[in-house]
């Protein structure tokens, strides 16, 4: 039917009258391009003088200046159809009504779909959009939809058609786009309320996520005509592959809930894990974003987190305390010593002044006098081997300035017999 439909349209399109409007067709579309090379570079001219709006007013125009040959078209088709109709017979106009109507729709499907931010995602959907505008103008969605539904696959009572896919995949496309918006939404307000404490939101995101998406899911199996009872063989499959194949994946997904649950760590909170050093940017229901000074992410799975020894340095507070070590030459006053690293550490930015810095002799070496100087921090995010390298140096500054010597080990030599050992002849 579709195809015979598609013969007569064609052999309609031969006779006289249809051939002109085509013909005129093709001349507005050459008319539009014209104007839109002369017109084009002005407009664009006359853009870039707008320096003062709004960052969204500039976006509609450059995507306007983008479609500047539809939209020319579109109303020099009109306009042809208003003349026609005005000095001929409505059917001397017909053909030219449907070519300005498809392309009409077609430009509005163009500028909608580019609210869409994935490409290929608003590709699919500016394709489907336009074919099934066509088929809806040209009438033949009827046709169409008899057609895709012979293209199917029958296993007894089981029947899966052509149709029924595209169908399934249109309402559950609209329902995910639908959560997903309701998700993006609900996850904002939760995640700028600072009464609830970082683990807790991005637990409740979650829980909200498989909420959402799981609604959409169920309605539009349901829509579709679907029996879910016949998913149970399906859920103890699912169930079988979690038992031998997922359960690594299943061991992460609880651990990533007992780790929001009982809030040992969060977003924010500076940790080492091995020879990993860095603070927690975002978690996840399968791992951890672990982004260290040097900017590298590491995605740490949740489950590691639950077994190995994790060291949080603001898991109750922001403080952090800093140990290093020095030594002097035995000739040097250790009370003024101890004095002087105190006031190197606090001269340091970033050294907290309230909780003071101590300096303590913890041993008497080979070739010095040891000292451990403790000062605390409140900002690890910002590194620790900075601040470190940052106190050796005022200590440096502040040991030259008031000639207090760092010793560094020597070694002598003594030759107990100088003549050579006779040698045998």
């Amino acid at each position: 039917m579709l195809f015979s439909q598609a013969e007569i349209f064609a052999a309609s399109m031969l006779r006289p009258w249809n051939a002109y409007q085509i013909g005129i067709a093709l001349g507005l579309w050459a008319l539009a391009h014209v104007l839109r090379a002369i017109l084009g570079p002005r407009i664009r001219n006359w853009m870039a003088t707008r320096e003062g709006w709004p960052k969204w007013r500039m976006r509609i125009l450059v995507v306007v200046h983008q479609r500047l040959r539809p939209i020319f078209f579109v109303i020099l088709l009109w306009i042809a159809v208003a003349l026609m109709r005005e000095f001929t017979w409505p059917s001397r106009s017909y053909v030219l009504g449907i070519i300005a109507t498809l392309a009409t729709a077609w430009l509005f499907v163009v500028f909608l779909t580019r609210l869409i931010r994935s490409k290929v995602l608003r590709r699919t959907v500016r394709y489907g959009a336009w074919t099934y505008v066509t088929l809806h103008i040209l009438g033949l969605t009827s046709d169409a939809a008899r057609l895709l539904d012979r293209a199917s696959i029958e296993a007894g009572e089981f029947r899966l058609s052509l149709l029924l896919i595209i169908q399934a995949i249109v309402i559950l496309g609209v329902l995910i786009v639908v959560a997903r918006f309701f998700t993006t939404t609900t996850s904002k307000r939760i995640q700028s309320n600072e009464e609830i404490s970082p683990s807790m939101r991005v637990l409740i995101v979650k829980v909200l996520q498989l909420a959402f998406y799981g609604i959409a899911f169920y309605i539009g199996v349901k829509a579709i005509g679907i029996d879910l009872t016949g998913l149970a063989v399906l859920s103890g499959a699912i169930g079988v592959g979690l038992g031998f194949g997922l359960q690594k994946v299943v061991s992460n997904l609880v651990s990533g809930v007992i780790i929001l649950l009982d809030k040992s760590i969060k977003p924010g909170d500076v940790i080492s894990l091995g020879e990993t050093f860095g603070w927690i940017n975002t978690l996840g229901a399968r791992y951890a974003s672990v982004v260290t000074r040097d900017g590298k992410e590491y995605l740490i799975p949740n489950e590691d987190l639950i077994t190995n020894q994790v060291v949080n340095w603001s898991h109750s507070n922001d403080f952090v305390r800093l140990d290093i070590f020095f030594g002097t030459a035995y000739g040097d006053d250790p009370h003024t010593v101890r004095k002087l690293a105190i006031e190197a550490a606090q001269g340091v930015e970033r050294v907290l002044t309230f909780k003071a810095p101590v300096c303590h002799i913890v041993g008497f070496g080979d070739s010095s006098v040891d000292y451990i100087l403790r000062f605390w921090i409140r900002d690890p995010t910002q590194g620790l081997t900075n601040i470190r390298g940052n106190v050796y140096l005022a200590l440096w500054d502040a040991f030259q300035e008031n000639n207090i010597s760092i010793p560094f080990p020597q070694r002598e030599v003594k030759m107990l017999n100088n003549e050579p050992p006779n040698l045998p002849d």
